[in-house]
């Protein structure tokens, strides 16, 4: 350890130490000494090298830093400290008494790595200011094609290498507007409706499930205003011939579940998002004899969509 003259970044160190000390009860240094010893912490403290980094009187090495920090972070219950935490906190604070105002820094790497921002407990850290400052989202409106989930072509240390290299080539702002230009959907590829590297992932699955949730809605409106709907249509399933025979299979399945049915039989447009999602579904499938996309993409759904009720509409009828 070496003596060295009051410095900002070794007082906030000290702060930090003695509400962390608090916190843990104030365990005697020759406690803390002993919980060092007899646990795995990377130094061995003796009870004057725990006074003395308490105190201040000296700027510890960082093994000794952590080892204490480990043992208070540990008895800490009310509440309880996370120790790995607590290090990384402090760690930081041990940098900038050796680094400066930089020693706070996370690295490039530290922050990839990392987890979060660091903005738990309302305090911005530097990594939080970048955070805001370079997502684009705070400067435009990101293009929904961008959003579809798909298989990444590269891995993300690999993406950074090139986008290292890009700026090395170009220069930083010719990198930051591409992203910009990329993000807003003007991307390689997009004349001809896909960004190169994504793809939907079922898009006639995703159609038929809008479809179902459209088709959810018109049915709570029906039930809300036609008396005994659920009923004729129940009694319209059991009696329609034409119906698949597997489908006709899994809704007789689901009769015989009791709970199930009682779910069923007495729901209503008020509690229809309280009952579970196959009680939904058969409600659906006694309703709906058949349903399905009619018209191109972009239409309102209620012209995109037709619904073969087993009960007609009152207007129909």
């Amino acid at each position: 350890m070496t003596t060295t003259p009051p410095h900002p970044a070794h007082q906030e160190l000290v702060r930090a130490l003695e509400e962390l000390h608090r916190a843990a009860g104030r365990p005697s240094m020759r406690r803390i000494s002993t919980l060092i010893e007899e646990g795995d912490h990377p130094a061995v403290v003796s009870h004057e090298g725990v006074r003395a980094a308490l105190k201040g009187l000296t700027v510890p090495r960082w093994e000794t830093v952590q080892s204490i920090v480990e043992v208070l972070a540990a008895a800490c219950v009310d509440p309880p400290r996370d120790p790995a935490g607590e290090v990384a906190r402090f760690l930081k604070l041990w940098r900038a008494i050796r680094e400066g105002e930089s020693g706070g820094h996370q690295s490039a790497r530290e922050l990839g790595l990392s987890q979060g921002w660091g903005t738990d407990d309302g305090r911005w850290t530097p990594e939080a200011v970048l955070g805001l400052m370079i997502n684009p989202f705070n400067a435009i409106e990101i293009h929904p094609s961008l959003t579809v989930p798909h298989e990444p072509m590269m891995t993300e240390d690999e993406w950074v290498e090139l986008g290292l290299r890009l700026i090395e080539e170009s220069g930083a702002e010719m990198a930051l507007r591409a992203l910009l230009k990329t993000l807003k959907g003007d991307y390689l590829g997009a004349g001809e409706g896909a960004p190169y590297g994504y793809h939907y992932p079922d898009r006639e699955a995703v159609d038929m499930h809008t479809a179902y949730l459209h088709g959810c809605d018109l049915l709570l409106r029906r039930l809300a205003v036609e008396p005994n709907l659920l009923q004729r249509s129940i009694a319209a399933m059991h009696a329609d011939e034409t119906m698949d025979r597997e489908d006709r299979l899994a809704m007789l399945e689901a009769e015989s579940d009791r709970s199930l049915m009682r779910e069923v039989m007495t729901v209503t447009p008020e509690t229809w998002h309280e009952i579970s999602e196959e009680a939904q579904h058969q409600v659906f499938g006694y309703l709906v004899k058949s349903f399905g996309p009619v018209g191109p993409i972009g239409l309102p759904p209620e012209q995109r969509y037709r619904y073969d009720w087993r009960i007609p509409e009152p207007s129909e009828a």
